[in-house]
């Protein structure tokens, strides 16, 4: 059995081949960690591969021989007339041959085979858990690079803001901002919001392909409960005529209300869609089952 590391994965397998002296075809593989691109440079990882010669494979191509088989057949004595054939005698009687290796037990390749399946699995375990810190680290790595470009940012706006705290979780930066103008950030009606919002993502989804979720002074907890007690009339709708859809949103409105309405039918075709006049909206029906 080798363990064998290789930028990508055909690569492995061939270099797996080169070591065991036989063919990609005649492996046994399990793979232990696929080749990741990473995030900008992070994170990235070759392919990690365990292989073992394919014995079982071998016992396939040339069946359990018996005896009479593998032993040389003597010289029959020409006769010129059929006679009954006669039971050898022991002199004559061919020595039995030792076991070759395709006549090796069955039960030993299936052991052997088992036996790598615990090994592999070990293998398995401690990659995840090494692959599960190093991404932690990374994405701590990240949130504190974009809350220092994010504070130098705010300390060339007008707006008096103390609290600047980013948290990356699953691929999301929550960004959570307060201060003695707090509300003069939001806007009236959210437009401020909506607009650092907006710019926000454009900027680190280009850069570090990431979503976003901003939080300032409670803004967007507050718009949650409101959209959920607004659609509960949509939903009730849905669940008796199977579809339905909410009056226009704005802004942030309408992505939380769309996060909502998923969630509540996860069976359903949810979509935002605009209107004619420009104006969003979402809609529940069953598009996706037809």
């Amino acid at each position: 059995m080798k363990k064998v590391e290789a930028p990508t994965l055909e690569e492995a397998y061939q270099k797996a081949a080169e070591q065991l002296s036989c063919s990609i075809t005649e492996l046994k593989c399990e793979v232990i960690q696929y080749p990741t691109k990473g995030i900008l440079g992070f994170m990235k990882r070759g392919a990690i591969i365990v292989a073992a010669y394919n014995e079982a494979l071998r016992a396939e191509v040339a069946p359990h021989a018996t005896p009479q088989e593998t032993a040389p057949t003597p010289p029959r004595p020409v006769r010129t007339t059929p006679t009954p054939k006669s039971t050898p005698s022991p002199q004559e009687s061919t020595p039995t041959p030792r076991p070759t290796v395709s006549q090796i037990p069955q039960e030993s390749v299936v052991q052997k085979v088992k036996d790598s399946s615990v090994l592999e699995g070990f293998f398995d375990a401690d990659a995840a858990e090494e692959e599960a810190k190093e991404e932690k680290i990374v994405y701590d790595e990240l949130a504190l690079l974009i809350e220092q470009q994010l504070k130098e940012l705010l300390s060339h706006s007008c707006f008096d803001i103390d609290v600047v705290e980013v948290d990356v979780v699953d691929n999301t930066a929550l960004i959570f901002i307060d201060g003695e103008d707090a509300a003069l950030l939001i806007g009236k009606e959210g437009y401020r919001y909506n607009a650092l919002s907006y710019m926000l993502f454009n900027w680190l989804h280009a850069k570090y392909e990431i979503f976003i979720k901003l939080e300032i002074a409670e803004f967007l907890t507050s718009q949650q409960e409101m959209i959920r007690n607004y659609i509960k009339p949509v939903i009730e709708n849905v669940q008796k005529y199977g579809k339905g859809k909410t009056r226009p949103l704005d802004g942030i409105l309408v992505q939380i209300a769309l996060e909502q309405l998923r969630e509540e039918f996860p069976d359903k075709y949810v979509a935002v869609k605009t209107s004619r006049d420009g104006n969003r909206f979402v809609i529940i029906n069953e598009f996706n089952r037809r």
